[in-house]
């Protein structure tokens, strides 16, 4: 190893869980702050393995590797099954507003899980946030308006959010006035 090189301890070990491309784009992504040496990527990978994936990796036969492009597609092949969940478009459709969900809780679901989907169509996910919503007048509300966009829906949602927001306010409020009124 060079004499200047540090290994930043940033990077969660991978355990055999989750998808193995995003690991090994995280690492490459770490690393290409401090070395793109094909050597030293693969001497620093296994520092970032743990559990089942440590144990693969310490099976390999020695010098059964000779490029990192090469380890990163054994690696990404041997744990494909790994993901939990398939991620695409599809997936969209399974998450629903809660009955007793805020949209703002609802909105931070539905956009963390969109994130994840590589080369999503902005109407399949408009369509999909859109079919989520539970039953209620904000629903209404977006089937009469029909937003075109996602932008045109958020601004929407960021309305409602601030609506349902303010009444929940209130709601803590009351209690707190009662409880005034009655030391009074």
């Amino acid at each position: 190893m060079p004499k200047n090189f540090t290994l930043l301890m940033t990077l969660a070990p991978y355990k055999g869980i989750r998808d193995p491309k995003v690991h090994v784009t995280k690492f490459e992504s770490m690393m290409f702050l401090n070395s793109d040496s094909d050597p030293i990527l693969c001497r620093s990978f296994p520092t970032f393995l743990d559990g089942a994936a440590l144990l693969w990796f310490s099976s390999l036969p020695t010098g059964f590797i000779s490029s990192f492009d090469e380890f990163a597609k054994l690696f990404i092949n041997h744990f494909a099954a790994s993901k939990i969940y398939v991620q695409d478009s599809d997936y969209l459709d399974t998450i629903k507003q809660g009955q007793h969900e805020s949209l703002k809780d609802y909105m931070t679901c539905f956009t963390i899980a969109a994130m994840e989907i590589s080369y999503l169509n902005p109407k399949v996910q408009l369509h999909a946030i859109k079919s989520g919503l539970k039953t209620g007048k904000f629903q209404e509300a977006i089937a009469v308006t029909k937003p075109k966009t996602l932008e045109e829906f958020k601004d929407k949602a960021i309305g409602q959010i601030e609506i349902e927001e303010l009444h929940e306010a209130r709601r803590n409020e009351r209690p707190a006035q009662k409880e005034e009124e009655k030391t009074s």
